[in-house]
């Protein structure tokens, strides 16, 4: 049992077991998986093997079994678009479609993926051999001016809710976008509310520090940071600071560490590489409209065009050593019980050396040698946020 769950056996590592054994034997949960982008895409097969330089993908069932990835919160995210009756119905249309997407996925494949709705549900669909299917929202702009519709996500199987993206919404102030509300708005204030009626995580990746505090004021149950970095660490305003990380575990949630570039490290913008780049992906626009072969070759001409600007217009990138400094830093100041992964795989996430899910075992390789037991790293892989989870489940009031 691990955090009040039972979520795999748990024999005493031997010694001389590798620890890609050890993974393989653990329920490993990303809690930020952009990977619902994809399933839309013709042509596009979970069921087969791809490559990120070549189609852009981090995730697939061959890659999740390689990197013993059991599933996670596959995110329903939706861009920040203009506060309007149009714009917002043009959002909640795409994250209705997204939703019903992600269910298309596990109909399809009912001998690979599972919807799950309860922290329980984990091992039960683990023991099964299946890959565990959560539902989120990254950007609950799409929700418009009734939040009520949030009732029909969480009845599609949503649990974890983030508020806000790159950009203020009508519920509140991102972190990277100047303040408007400070911190929640009415709305945003609202939208908490029911969430945790509802028995909803609350999410605070991408929101302003306010938010974060006045979400931690307002919460019943633990909130998660589903995809995060640590401040102290690379000094970014979508990272969070050491006070608030110890706030975070003082009341039982958790921080999931994102691997996000621009997050990990100091990478100027450089005008001509975006100009070059944001004219090729245009290339993209339009996929959903394309036939499966028009659609790959759109997809391998942009892949081989980008390979042409990261050659004129070099970089910088981290390593793998620099997203494990975050993780680090965080075990070191909160403990194993309040640390995971959100590596925001398919959402730009991915590092040198670290570049896909099936890269995953480095991490668990790591942290053996640092000396973290298997129970403790069953929580960071797994049980910590199915225990913030359950709690969210448990403090309902809907």
């Amino acid at each position: 049992m691990v955090n009040g769950l039972a979520l795999a056996a748990s024999p005493v590592l031997a010694k001389t077991e590798p620890a890609s054994a050890l993974h393989q034997r653990l329920i490993c949960l990303d809690t930020h998986l952009d990977t619902p982008a994809s399933l839309a895409r013709p042509g596009w097969d979970i069921m087969k093997r791809h490559s990120q330089p070549d189609d852009f993908t981090q995730v697939d069932y061959p890659r999740m079994v390689e990197g013993g990835l059991d599933g996670g919160f596959f995110a329903i995210f939706t861009p920040q678009g203009p506060l309007t009756p149009e714009g917002m119905m043009a959002a909640r249309d795409a994250a209705l479609l997204r939703a019903a997407e992600i269910r298309e996925l596990a109909a399809a494949h009912p001998g690979q993926f599972e919807l799950a709705f309860v922290a329980e549900d984990a091992a039960r669909i683990a023991a099964s051999g299946k890959r565990i299917v959560y539902q989120s929202i990254e950007n609950s702009y799409p929700l418009g001016e009734d939040i009520t519709l949030l009732r029909s996500f969480y009845k599609l199987g949503v649990r974890m809710v983030g508020f806000i993206h790159f950009k203020n919404n009508q519920f509140g102030d991102s972190a990277t976008d100047k303040p408007q509300w400070n911190g929640l708005s009415p709305r945003g204030r609202e939208l908490a509310a029911l969430a945790m009626d509802l028995g909803m995580v609350m999410d605070a990746s991408h929101s302003a520090d306010t938010v974060f505090d006045q979400m931690m004021d307002m919460a019943r149950s633990p909130i998660i940071l589903s995809h995060s970095g640590c401040r102290a660490v690379f000094n970014h305003p979508r990272n969070i600071d050491d006070a608030r990380i110890k706030r975070l575990a003082a009341a039982g949630g958790t921080i999931q560490i994102n691997s996000y570039n621009a997050y990990l490290i100091d990478a100027p913008r450089d005008p001509e590489r975006d100009k070059a780049r944001g004219a090729l992906y245009q290339k993209l626009e339009n996929l959903s409209g394309m036939t499966p072969a028009q659609a790959a070759d759109a997809v391998r001409e942009v892949a081989a065009g980008m390979k042409a600007i990261n050659a004129k217009y070099p970089v910088p990138r981290p390593t793998f050593e620099t997203f494990m400094s975050h993780v680090t830093h965080a075990l070191d100041l909160v403990g194993p019980e309040h640390v995971g992964v959100g590596a925001d795989w398919d959402g730009g996430g991915g590092v040198i050396g670290f570049e896909d899910a099936a890269a995953l075992p480095k991490i668990t390789e790591r942290l053996v040698k640092l000396g973290y037991t298997e129970t403790q790293l069953a929580g960071f892989w797994g049980g910590n946020a199915l225990r913030v989870l359950k709690a969210a489940h448990d403090a309902r009031k809907a």
